[in-house]
């Protein structure tokens, strides 16, 4: 079972619909990454209620004046089934830089630009614009 790609797709598929906030089960990974999201400006903001179980994590969504998701494209690069691993010069640049994509280094989740400033590789998460 691929957790990021279901939290990923839970995103996708409330922005889709224009919900204005989406509930998930809570992990680390999945708090930076909603941590980039809001510091990218993808999402207004997260919480994460801790509860005696997982814990869950409410994920409020940004649209824009027109009303349009402000994620147009969110990718899986890394499946389980197949984990892809990119060395900091291989880092991919998404849509001429409007885009981000976010990857797990051995300093912790973090985009592709920090990875790149820091000289850090790590798997590759996902691409988003």
């Amino acid at each position: 079972m691929d957790s990021i790609g279901d939290f990923l797709t839970m995103i996708r598929n409330a922005g889709n619909a224009r919900h204005e906030k989406v509930d998930l089960p809570a992990s680390g990974v999945k708090a930076g990454i909603a941590q980039i999201l809001m510091e990218a400006g993808f999402i207004r903001s997260f919480k994460v209620a801790r509860d005696s179980k997982q814990g869950l994590m409410r994920i409020y969504l940004r649209y824009n004046e027109e009303g349009r998701h402000a994620i147009q494209s969110i990718d899986r690069a890394s499946r389980p089934g197949r984990r892809l691993y990119v060395k900091s010069t291989e880092i991919p640049v998404v849509r001429s830089g409007t885009g981000t994509s976010i990857l797990s280094t051995s300093h912790g989740i973090m985009t592709g630009d920090k990875a790149k400033a820091e000289n850090l590789g790590g798997e590759l998460i996902c691409t988003l614009w």
